[in-house]
């Protein structure tokens, strides 16, 4: 396929957007930056000074195979509904408009349900050999590594197979220009010299896993027995993490307070795994959610007949939990009577059932926790003074999750990887600027409400793609920041990100729809999404109902439709 023609740009500036008020640039839903040439030139000649050609080979390789493979995602959203060659030349146009490049496509043979493909190209203006010549002079070998890493993760994301493209020409080989080749790994006669760069390197990877097992030392020094399911490294979580292990090989009643949903009951049960208890019971009880009349025979005990409906004896949940640890949750709800009863136990060390007179001892750790001030419900009558005294001896105090906003990306990769397990699903990750909403959003319900929202996120997002804001946010996505968009001439120009970046006039005007028939697909729409209710349609686009039935009958004389719209 000779003479190819790149489609208009438009959608594809329309990705890219600059807002100079939070320091961010965007592609699509990927933060990008702008970094000087020069300054890439100075790594590259780090890289290659201090591990060599090969690792520095291999190493901006990969980086630009990553590169590839997202803008590959971009490809497919973009121009997915078009032709299979519009789609793919999304990459060459995003290698230009990221200033890397000019592509000229030479011939293109592509056969997505075959899975065949041979691509051939020239670049012009090359920043790779452009400073590779600044920095060594000519060289006798293609130097273009990460443009050629990016050629062969954009086409093998594309593609669904592994496409090598490798560099026939370079210009700092003394060529006016370079020249790309890209075909099926298994097509070329010494793809075996060439695919252990797209590969991790084994000097580079041994160093990466020594340095990952010193820092593993390191932590294990620090926090013997870290629990899977307490993840966080900002400065509130260690600190209440840390008062958690000191008080673990105690037996002193602990207090946790934090708002709903930052994690208590996960915190209790760390401060159990990490004490000698761990082997013993850990029961956990919600206290508002037990009646009261039954909240002393659930926490007690009962003897057979000591009230109406108690047909057997049953062990209480501090008899449960003897050896153990006795969660309670929400302690600030329990009734007074309970609470004398508590004081007891703890002060004592031992339990009557309900129509009991016979005194169990036990042997229980208690952890509280409240999201209420226990002062003020002293101070109002609602809370024993005596109880408060007993349980304040150790407080630790949970912050909530947007006061730690650091430890947001940790919790959203191990609450993605646990939901595509649960759910049978794969996601590539989540797009950057989904991270930036998720750390920029004050989090009422902390942790719990995180991973509702991933969870929801995990299951909306397409099989094998990114989870994207609107995955996140259904219905209450962020309010759109001004941002800068780049035109045909290279200018920026105001535009807001309400559509992608696109002002929505004129992506209208640049598609060329009449008003009558943009009118008619509008009021269609919103009766679709009203599901025929008419009411609700008219409220969607702010009008009355006459007022639609009124243009949704004109349309139907227009179109000759005899259906008569009620």
């Amino acid at each position: 396929m000779k003479g190819i023609r790149y489609p208009e740009n438009a959608d594809l500036r329309q990705l890219l957007r600059f807002s100079d008020k939070d320091g961010l640039i965007w592609l699509g839903e990927h933060r990008m930056v702008l970094l000087h040439s020069a300054a890439l030139s100075e790594l590259r000649k780090e890289l290659i000074d201090s591990v060599g050609a090969e690792q520095a080979r291999r190493i901006l390789t990969r980086m630009g195979f990553a590169s590839g493979l997202r803008d590959a995602e971009l490809a497919r959203k973009i121009r997915g509904a078009g032709s299979l060659v519009d789609a793919f030349v999304v990459g060459p146009q995003l290698h230009m408009l990221e200033g890397c490049v000019e592509v000229e496509p030479v011939k293109l043979d592509i056969d997505g349900d075959a899975g065949k493909f041979y691509g051939e190209f020239i670049w012009r203006q090359s920043w790779e050999a452009e400073v590779h010549v600044q920095q060594f002079g000519e060289v006798d070998h293609p130097v273009c590594w990460m443009m050629i890493g990016y050629a062969s993760g954009y086409t093998s994301a594309f593609m669904g197979r592994f496409i090598l493209f490798r560099e026939v020409e370079c210009a700092a080989m003394g060529s006016g220009h370079c020249r790309i080749v890209g075909k099926p790994a298994e097509e070329w006669p010494d793809a075996h010299e060439l695919t252990p760069y797209f590969e991790a390197d084994s000097i580079v990877g041994r160093l990466l896993e020594l340095r990952e097992e010193v820092e593993a030392m390191r932590q294990s020094i620090a926090c013997p027995r870290r629990i899977p399911n307490l993840i966080g490294a900002s400065g509130g979580f260690r600190s209440a993490y840390e008062l958690v292990t000191k008080a673990a090989a105690t037996n002193v009643s602990v207090l946790l307070l934090g708002e709903t949903g930052v994690g208590k009951e996960r915190f209790a049960r760390a401060l159990h795994e990490l004490s000698p208890r761990k082997d013993a019971p850990f029961i956990a009880v919600n206290c508002a959610a037990l009646p009261d009349e039954l909240i002393e025979s659930e926490l007690f005990g009962v003897e057979r007949g000591a009230f109406t409906g108690a047909h057997a004896s049953r062990a209480g949940k501090f008899e449960r939990a003897d050896g153990g640890t006795l969660f309670l949750d929400e302690v600030g709800e329990l009734p007074l009577p309970a609470q004398a009863k508590l004081l007891r136990v703890l002060q004592e060390g031992e339990i009557e059932r309900l129509g009991d007179e016979r005194i169990r001892k036990i042997n229980v750790r208690l952890v509280a926790a409240t999201n209420v001030d226990l002062q003020d419900a002293v101070a109002a009558g609602r809370f024993r003074r005596d109880l408060y005294y007993r349980l304040n001896v150790y407080p630790v105090t949970i912050p909530p999750l947007r006061e730690r906003a650091s430890d947001i990306p940790p919790l959203v990769e191990a609450m993605t990887a646990r939901f595509c397990s649960l759910h049978a699903k794969r996601v590539a990750g989540i797009t950057d600027k989904a991270m930036l909403a998720l750390k920029s959003h004050r989090w009422p319900g902390n942790v719990r409400e995180l991973e509702n929202v991933i969870e929801r996120g995990v299951i909306l997002a397409p099989q094998n793609g990114w989870v994207e804001v609107e995955h996140l946010f259904v219905g209450a996505i962020p309010t759109p920041a001004s941002h800068a968009c780049i035109d045909k001439s290279g200018k920026l120009g105001e535009q807001t990100s309400g559509s992608g970046g696109r002002n929505l006039t004129d992506a209208v005007l640049d598609a060329g729809i009449s008003l009558e028939a943009l009118e008619q697909d509008i009021l269609q729409r919103a009766v679709q999404r009203a599901n025929g209710n008419l009411a609700a349609a008219a409220r969607m686009l702010g009008m009355t109902r006459p007022q639609l039935n009124y243009r949704l009958k004109k349309q139907s004389a227009q179109s000759g439709d005899s259906a008569v719209v009620d």
